[in-house]
């Protein structure tokens, strides 16, 4: 007895069908011209000279402007940017929270395998940070009243009696 095979049936998982799907979809658009006349249409595609296999994430990296540094060059600069940070928080607590954070990134990096450059950035003490931006903070606020050159305590009298 001779077996009947049909060809045109036969098994297609999920991917399948949907990308038979899809194609049917486009096929449709096509034929009704809904990518007719689009933007950039019949320009030449701007392509590099060579293949890059990691085109998108060079492209990324100069679209979104993203620095990736090893982790020991990248603590650096957050140390150095720690400071400029902090005068920008407004009371004490805000200030011990962030040193801590900082802290904890750099034990943290400590206890990694080096992946590049030596990590030579220290924990900051908090309580010498905290009271270097107290001082900060407290020269910030003489500044403007010493460059107008008037009396604080005379100021504050005169808003009392009116």
């Amino acid at each position: 007895m001779e077996s009947v095979h049909d060809p045109y049936a036969f098994a297609i998982d999920d991917a399948v069908a949907v990308a038979l799907l899809a194609d049917f979809q486009v096929r449709k658009a096509i034929a009704r011209g809904d990518f007719d006349d689009l933007p950039g249409s019949g320009e030449p595609i701007d392509l590099p000279d060579h293949h890059d296999p990691e085109w998108w994430v060079r492209s990324l990296i100069e679209r979104e402007h993203i620095a990736l540094l090893p982790p020991s060059i990248q603590l650096r600069k957050d140390d150095a940017e720690l400071d400029a940070r902090l005068d920008q928080l407004a009371d004490e607590k805000a200030v011990r929270r962030e040193i801590d954070d900082f802290n904890a990134l750099v034990i943290r990096a400590r206890y990694e395998p080096p992946a590049g450059p030596p990590l030579i950035t220290m924990p900051r003490d908090p309580d010498a940070t905290v009271a270097g931006w107290a001082d900060r903070r407290a020269a910030r606020g003489r500044k403007p009243r010493e460059a107008a050159g008037t009396d604080v305590r005379r100021s504050r009298r005169l808003f009392r009696r009116r």
